[in-house]
């Protein structure tokens, strides 16, 4: 019996996803490759996030145009599904908006992470 769950997110990008993951501090391994849950059980993944439990990891992978999250919580002490999340949304969303403006013809000037977890972005249009 699988212990894996899934959750759907809308995160479509897979440089973006791994980007975001780097920047929260996670080292994830781009495959195809496998993560592992109770008892040894695996299942494949396109991006896995090891944590800090070395026999449970974390991963994402293609269902239909979006990723979705895939973990045996059971042995995942270190990290929280919901606030995990969150702070990986915001972080993709950065990339997404950071790519779209310069291509856009823009360039961010500055960029300041406010107290409340808001990001503010100073951008100038490129001559």
């Amino acid at each position: 019996m699988s212990h894996f769950t899934t959750m759907k997110t809308r995160l479509v990008n897979r440089k973006y996803l791994v980007a975001a993951l780097k920047d929260l501090g996670f080292q994830p391994q781009e495959g195809p490759v496998m993560i592992r849950g109770y008892e040894g059980q695996e299942t494949e993944v396109e991006v896995k996030v090891p944590t800090g439990n070395p026999e449970y990891d974390l991963g994402f992978r293609k269902a239909g145009e979006t990723y979705e999250l895939v973990a045996d919580w059971y042995g995942i002490t270190d990290i929280r599904a919901k606030s995990f999340m969150a702070q990986l949304l915001q972080r993709y969303a950065y990339h997404a908006v950071s790519a779209q403006v310069q291509a856009q013809g823009f360039e961010i000037v500055e960029d300041e992470s406010l107290r409340d977890h808001t990001i503010h972005l100073t951008l100038r249009r490129c001559v």
